[in-house]
């Protein structure tokens, strides 16, 4: 680890460990192996004249052939790298190794079968999206609707605490501290449903995706139908109908950008957070040993919202390059894509990164009560607008300007101030009264 190149293999690689079963090489590797086998059964599952005797052993010999992805170890990774080493060809590897065990297996005779008709990225272009997809499921929206619920729930905690809002850095309106953070709920839950109408979509259809060898061999076969029954029934992927030697990426380029645009709100609550813990409406508990300042003992930094906000920067920046360059491949293909989608792991590995930190960050804060009271109790001018629609409600003339003359001088304005200014007030007594009975800390609208 001390010697790792990157942070996430090196420092992060503990809040990072469960995506090596989706994005390291060993994982697609196994993902390919599975993507293989997988064809194979469903071949025998037509079944191919040749493989029909394959059909009625299906129920012993299919999870015999799933064992060899099921059970697939860092030793069979390592030997797929070394037939790569005289292939130096990675998806031919996979294929060389997976006749190894069908020679095993006893089944020499169909081992042609394996790869039968394919391109690599019938197998790359089918492996990527697995991994994502299952990632997905199973890793990163679980962490995002943690800290989706970690927000709801702050928001619940604090909907009664009255908070002076900012507008352009400016005292402006009272809001309540609940509010301000179901914004943040409320943007990640709008974002969140979007995944589910992004399909994860897989490019399987042969050299320049037309099928052109499978019709070859089998002209009386709907191979269309075939291969969009096998993505589907047995990857849990969507078949994309017309491509060409590669996937079109659209979809994972629609994913990535929401994951930026998720990542994007979280970096927009991050310095929220940062704000208020820098004008000491939070506080964060202290753990024994900890050290804020290597100079400054007093301090306590909000180093969680910072390395936060500094990963999830990290992975919106990969997630960028991502949408927009793997949709783009000139012609039938070129091989840029596929450097560049061995790197899909990184930018959620940052953003697990993030949402670790926000995640311990949230826990940390403790809330200062009496300074957010303090703020509201010295900003009494920000009642001249509640003062001031009021008395338009009741036909009172200029009463915006009147508001201003008020505020707008270099006189502090306070309880004090706006009660003589009230008297002055040539209205009915009840609507005196209401205006007397508007606080900093009650004009707050809806709390939540």
């Amino acid at each position: 680890m001390l010697n790792a190149i990157s942070p996430i293999d090196g420092r992060y690689r503990s809040k990072v460990e469960s995506l090596a079963q989706y994005f390291s090489e060993s994982a697609l590797i196994r993902y390919r192996v599975r993507v293989e086998v997988e064809y194979f059964i469903a071949l025998c599952e037509l079944p191919l004249p040749q493989l029909a005797d394959l059909n009625k052993q299906l129920d012993t010999l299919a999870p015999k052939l799933r064992a060899i992805y099921e059970n697939f170890t860092d030793e069979n990774a390592l030997e797929i790298k070394e037939i790569e080493a005289t292939t130096n060809h990675d998806v031919k590897a996979v294929e060389y190794f997976l006749k190894r065990h069908f020679d095993a297996l006893g089944l020499q005779t169909y081992k042609e079968f394996i790869h039968f008709g394919l391109t690599s990225q019938d197998i790359n272009n089918t492996s990527v999206p697995l991994s994502i997809k299952e990632c997905h499921e199973q890793v990163l929206l679980p962490r995002y609707e943690a800290i989706l619920n970690m927000i709801e729930e702050k928001a619940q905690e604090w909907k009664d605490i009255p908070m002076l809002a900012h507008t352009h850095g400016q005292p402006a309106s009272p809001t309540s501290l609940g509010k301000e953070m179901e914004v943040f709920a409320y943007r990640m839950r709008q974002q969140m449903k979007q995944f589910e109408q992004i399909p994860f979509g897989a490019k399987f259809g042969g050299a320049t995706g037309n099928y052109n060898a499978h019709l070859a061999a089998y002209p009386d076969r709907d191979w269309r139908e075939f291969g969009n029954a096998f993505v589907k029934n047995h990857l849990g992927l969507e078949r994309q109908q017309y491509t060409t030697q590669i996937e079109n990426y659209d979809n994972m380029a629609a994913y990535f950008d929401l994951c930026k645009r998720l990542n994007v709100i979280l970096i927009d609550f991050c310095r929220d957070i940062w704000t208020y813990v820098s004008m000491e409406y939070f506080k964060q508990r202290i753990k024994a040993g900890e050290v804020g300042s290597s100079a400054m003992p007093h301090k306590v930094n909000p180093i969680d919202f910072e390395n936060a906000e500094g990963n999830l920067g990290l992975a919106n920046a990969i997630f960028e390059h991502l949408s927009h360059k793997m949709p783009i491949s000139r012609m039938q293909r070129d091989l840029t894509d596929s450097t560049v989608s061995r790197n899909v792991g990184v930018p959620i590995a940052h953003t697990l990164i993030s949402l670790a930190s926000i995640e311990k960050g949230l826990g940390k804060l403790l809330l200062n009560e009496q300074a957010i009271a303090n703020d509201l109790e010295n900003n009494w001018a920000v009642v001249a607008e509640a003062i001031q629609t009021i008395l338009r409600s009741v036909g009172y003339p200029n009463p915006y300007e009147t508001l201003k003359g008020l505020t707008r001088t270099n006189t502090k304005v306070t309880a004090q101030t706006i009660a003589e200014f009230v008297e002055t007030l040539e209205v009915a007594p009840e609507i005196k009264e209401r205006i007397r009975k508007i606080t900093p800390s009650n004009y707050l609208g809806y709390k939540l």
